[in-house]
Formats: structure tokens, sequence, C-alpha cells
């Protein structure tokens, strides 16, 4: 099997050609490098730098492929408020050129990397992927409107297409960017070196985070599932956990405490969220395997960035 990833430099890309590498399965990858480490990937891929709206360069990387993932995209929610046009521009307008190419060529398989954000606030938990999208934010239109494309567009041309709405992933070497942080390596940082920690809201919202081995999990078993065409299919961790229990729970593994900094004024966000993952367990055979007090340890142990023991003796100052 011959696959192509675009985005496959950033942290989920890197680490699914990894994994897709270790299968004995020939990759192509395709970043710009806004935010992605070539470094990152085995020397058994083929790395290519350019923008996923350049047609002519996808028809001739997908010369051969039979399954892309589409992984490519902008995604900060803040800064997507503040610049709607470009998360447009590269997440609706990229993944449309990205499914021309692929009807042009004859790919057999678009899996989409989509988001949980498209649920928004929702009046029960967990969500089901049967649930009426609620987008609050530019991102997560962008994101909802790729769904739209990839299954109208896959659906004309005949080929098969299937959408992973991703939950809060984590894991080693998850990008620190110095604006718009994810919050699990933000909050690591922040607690080991003893600084403040910003909690917004209440504090009482929660999230699903999953860990970056279980998405990976989920995306190698979309490739070769069967009856995945034309579907939504949730990928979590399945639990609960609050900002103030993930500030606890960090705290507990790296074994230092911050300065706990509540802004209630501000808003934090949705309010609930967690996946409902009979879907993932009937079609991908998916089984979540790392809870976050495992994966929160892995994180710690083996980024360098945070543990002395696995880098060079220091921790990222901030």
């Amino acid at each position: 099997m011959r696959v192509l990833i675009t985005g496959g430099a950033g942290f989920i890309g890197a680490h699914l050609a990894r994994r897709l590498v270790q299968s004995n399965v020939a990759v192509r990858v395709l970043d710009n490098l806004s935010s992605g480490d070539p470094s990152k990937l085995p020397p058994e891929v083929s790395f290519t730098r350019g923008d996923v709206r350049d047609v002519p360069k996808l028809w001739s990387l997908l010369q051969g492929v039979d399954v892309v993932y589409h992984l490519a995209a902008l995604v900060s929610v803040p800064a997507s408020v503040l610049y709607p046009r470009e998360y447009n521009d590269v997440n609706v307008g990229g993944t449309v050129a990205l499914l021309e190419a692929c009807r042009d060529v004859g790919v057999k398989r678009v899996i989409l990397a989509s988001s949980a954000t498209v649920y928004g606030d929702q009046p029960r938990q967990p969500v089901t992927e049967d649930m009426p999208p609620n987008p609050a934010v530019p991102y997560a239109v962008s994101k909802l409107a790729a769904e739209r494309y990839l299954f109208t567009i896959g659906r004309l041309s005949g080929f098969e297409t299937v959408a992973l709405r991703i939950f809060n992933a984590y894991g080693p070497e998850q990008p620190l960017p110095p604006t718009h942080a994810p919050v699990i390596p933000l909050f690591m940082q922040q607690i080991i070196g003893r600084g403040s920690v910003v909690i917004f809201g209440s504090g009482q919202q929660t999230r699903d985070y999953v860990y970056i081995d279980d998405v990976v999990d989920a995306l190698v078993s979309a490739a070769t599932a069967p009856n995945v065409d034309q579907e939504i299919i949730n990928v979590g961790s399945g639990e609960e956990t609050s900002m103030v229990q993930l500030v606890e729970q960090i705290s507990a593994t790296v074994n230092a405490r911050g300065n706990i900094i509540e802004n209630r004024e501000a808003s934090g966000g949705i309010e609930h969220l967690v996946a409902d993952l009979t879907k993932a367990r009937q079609l991908l055979k998916y089984k979540p395997r790392t809870r976050l007090k495992d994966g929160l340890r892995k994180f710690y142990e083996l980024d360098p960035r945070f543990n002395v023991k696995a880098g060079s003796g220091k921790v990222l100052a901030r």
C-alpha cells in the first residue's frame, strides 16, 4: 500500500508516518513546514515541501497512491477568530484542491483529520456523530465545511471517504508555539518551571484528552477498515477531565506545583466535550489503550523538553 500524508511533518502526521513505515507501508509526505519538522520523519519517507493547494504538485505526488491522509490544516482556535479568511483559504480551499486532485488521479480512499470542535456546545454528553454540529469558532466551521466537501466530492467522484473527529490529542513532540499553545504541553512547562498557570472560566469545563498513540491506531485502522465510506467517526479517550483535574494530574506527574490563577471573567470555551466511542469500536475496532495518567507520564518521560533524563538536562524557559 502507498499513502500520502498531507501535513505529515506535523505532530500527528509524523507519529502516523513512523507507525506506517514500521508496517512496511510506502509513505509520501507533503508539508509546507509552517509548523512541521521534517527531521521527525524516518528516512524511508519521501518528503516534499509544498502547499496542499498546489494541484499540479498533488497530481505528481498522488501517482500510484492508494490512500490519502489529509492532515494539512491551520489548527489554532484563537487564531482562527483573528484570521478567519486565512483559515478558510487553507482548511477549506486546501481540502477542495486535494479532493480535486484525488478525483483526477484515481485515489481509492481519503481520510480527513477533522475535529471535535465542530460539535460546539451540546445538550448532552458524550457526543455522538449524529448530533447536529454547532460550531462556535471559524476553525470549527472550516473543519465542518471540509467534511461536507469530502463526502460530496467523494460521492460524486467514486472514491471512499471517512472523517475522523479527533478530540484533544497530546503526546511527545507536540509543538509548543509562543502563542495559542495546546493546553497540556503549556501547563506542563509552566508547572515544571513553577510559573503561573491561568485557568479561564470556572475551571470545571471538561475535555476528552486522547494520547497520540491511540489517535494513530484509529488513523491506521481507517485506511483498510470495511464499511467506513461516507462515515464520521469520533476518536477520543471517552473520558472527561476538567481543567482543575488536568492541572492536578500534571502536577502529580512532574512532582511540582505552579501558581494557579483563576480568570473567571474570560470564557473557558465549550463547557463539556467528551466522545462517544461506540461507532469507533464498531467500525475501526478502536479501543483507546492509554489513560490520561499514563499518557501524561509517557509525555513527561519521553519528551526531552520536559524530562532532563530524556534530553539535554534543560527545561524550556518561557
